[in-house]
């Protein structure tokens, strides 16, 4: 609950005129009884001793006055209210966009890790519940507190034997809403597990819904999160059955000791020692002090799951952010990137992804890296953006390493086209401005004739503003990989990097695409770097390596590396057969 606190520090002044206005609220209703209790001690029991015109004028008065602090009363609360509600949503926001700002800032491998959807369940949730806690906390128990010290006060004034009834009723009663709440925490915790990881398993069937439909697995997905979801229901019934057992001992208990007390106050009466007036007031007290009491287990309920929520928000805030130098070096215009002897293995690998890797390259320079599937070509493009850092050896831009290096700075001149097409929901102009705001309708046009999309500009009936939708579903495969080159073009990158950017189009639209990354490569303005599996849109690179199991087993030109007779003679072979039997 601590980091609870510190965020309502921060509205601590909106938070104290708040609990001001519930207590004036608080005060001026219990009010209320205290006018009628002489309303009937001092009037309506008096008919022997008042004559009709002290009556009405007294009678009045008091009514008058009553009417006076139920209207402040209201006013109050419709302020307590409106600020109530003013600091859970602040507190509620500040809290969700802290979290996603700090998420954002957390290594790529963290991503790598988990479901996607998880992160943002627990920040929907931990905003939610939080608001759900300071609002019970400040209309009901600060409201009981209120209560409480106003009726114990009043009632010491009336009868000491009555205060003490009611001063050994909320022990008795928060000692019961503990015993049960422990159990409640219990379950809460699991039932935000389970709902977290619900969120994530929707999350990954709604992205991937072409192919669950395609392969027709629907009804095992459905079963696969109806599964989910029994098991979060068994444990919401089970805490249902706890918070109706709290409330069930707390409404007997609370009836039990008001039955007390009404035999207190009755007898004090036949004794003489309470007047009738005396007797309605502290009545109707109990109710103000009886009613919120029962609302305890709301309280207890809001607690325990913000407790559960706000540990997985703390949770967040507390993994490591991306190292950032305490001071950055600034790399300045990207002319040069170097590896030097640089190893990486993932952490659930059982050998190196990359071993030993040295290579260099400047400004107007084309590379291409190439091998099987698993010789470690996508972990090479992510070590080079910065997603991964290296474990041995170094990444130099511009001869800074990359552990001193402005890591923004470098990418803000990066151009990255990847083979998963990554598009959001919005218009083309929206997908293409993403990469470059500030990028004019002509801009966005010549990137488009780059990256060879005219026949999506074809059948684009608005033009730029043409939806396609969340990921791209109106587009086919090989229009994604167009628009993701157009945007990574907008860039004006100073490193531009396809990686295995033409997998998904077909021929034609390969040379189209090759031509362009040619033509961007003879302009000399920037280090480009090409991952393929298709030795054909490689052929013009400077410099090609040829990876196999993590390591460099090749490299040279085109021509070169066909004389060496080794593995990329054997690729290549093989894809020009395809090509001859018409297979590639």
């Amino acid at each position: 609950m601590q980091i609870l606190t510190k965020y309502l520090k921060k509205y601590w002044k909106i938070l104290a005129l708040a609990l001001v206005l519930a207590a004036i609220n608080q005060i001026f209703s219990l009010i209320d009884p205290y006018l009628f209790r002489l309303i009937l001690d001092n009037y309506a029991t008096k008919f022997a001793e008042l004559s009709r015109n002290e009556f009405f004028r007294g009678v009045g008065f008091l009514l008058l006055l009553s009417m006076g602090t139920n209207f402040i009363s209201r006013i109050a609360k419709n302020f307590q209210d409106y600020y109530v509600n003013t600091i859970t949503q602040r507190v509620g926001a500040k809290m969700y966009t802290d979290g996603l700002a700090h998420a954002l800032q957390l290594p790529y491998a963290v991503f790598e890790d988990q479901r996607s959807g998880e992160t943002l369940e627990k920040l929907q949730r931990v905003r939610l519940d939080s608001q759900t806690l300071i609002t019970n906390l400040v209309n009901v128990l600060f409201f009981t507190i209120i209560g409480f010290i106003f009726v114990i006060i009043y009632a010491f004034s009336v009868s000491w034997v009555v205060a003490v009834v009611y001063l050994a009723m909320v022990p008795a009663l928060g000692f019961l809403s503990a015993l049960l709440s422990k159990k409640i925490k219990a379950v809460q915790i699991k039932i935000v597990a389970q709902t977290t990881a619900l969120a994530g398993s929707t999350t990954e069937s709604l992205r991937n819904i072409e192919l669950v439909k395609s392969l027709g697995l629907s009804g095992s997905e459905i079963d696969r999160l109806n599964n989910t979801t029994t098991e979060i229901l068994k444990l919401e019934l089970q805490k249902v059955k706890y918070l109706r057992t709290l409330s069930f001992i707390q409404g007997t208990a609370i009836n039990l000791l008001r039955t007390l007390m009404l035999f207190v106050m009755i007898y004090l009466i036949f004794t003489r020692a309470l007047t009738l007036g005396q007797f309605f007031s502290l009545w109707i007290y109990s109710f103000f002090l009886f009613n919120p009491l029962q609302q305890l287990g709301d309280v207890v309920n809001s607690y325990r799951e913000a407790q559960a929520s706000l540990q997985n928000f703390q949770n967040i805030l507390s993994a490591p952010k991306e190292p950032v130098p305490s001071v950055a070096k600034k790399v300045g215009t990207l002319d040069n990137i170097t590896f030097q002897n640089l190893s990486f293995m993932h952490p659930t690998a059982n050998r190196k992804a990359l071993e030993n890797i040295s290579f260099s390259t400047n400004k107007g320079e084309t590379v291409a890296f190439v091998g099987p599937s698993g010789a470690g070509k996508t972990t090479l493009v992510k070590l080079l953006v910065g997603l991964y850092r290296p474990q041995e050896g170094k990444v130099l831009y511009n001869n800074v390493d990359i552990n001193e290096a402005d890591l923004e700075e470098i990418r803000a001149q990066i151009g990255l086209v990847t083979q998963d097409t990554q598009l959001f929901a919005g218009s083309i102009r929206d997908n293409l401005k993403f990469a470059n705001p500030d990028a004019t309708d002509e801009e966005l046009w010549d990137a488009l004739k780059k990256s060879a999309a005219d026949s999506l500009m074809q059948r684009a009936l608005q033009g730029l503003d043409t939806v396609i939708g969340e990921g791209g579903v109106k587009v086919s495969g090989g229009e994604k990989q167009r628009l993701s080159i157009a945007r990574a073009l907008l860039r004006h990158p100073r490193l531009l990097v396809f990686d295995e950017a033409t997998s998904s189009l077909d021929s034609l639209t390969e040379e189209q695409i090759t031509a362009t990354i040619k033509q961007l490569s003879h302009n000399m303005e920037q280090i480009t770097v090409l991952i393929a599996h298709r030795l054909s849109t490689i052929m013009h690179a400077d410099k090609i390596y040829v990876l196999e199991k993590g390591k460099i087993a090749e490299q040279g030109k085109h021509l070169d590396l066909l004389d060496q007779k080794g593995l990329y003679y054997a690729m290549w072979r093989q894809q020009i057969g395809e090509r001859e039997t018409g297979e590639f």
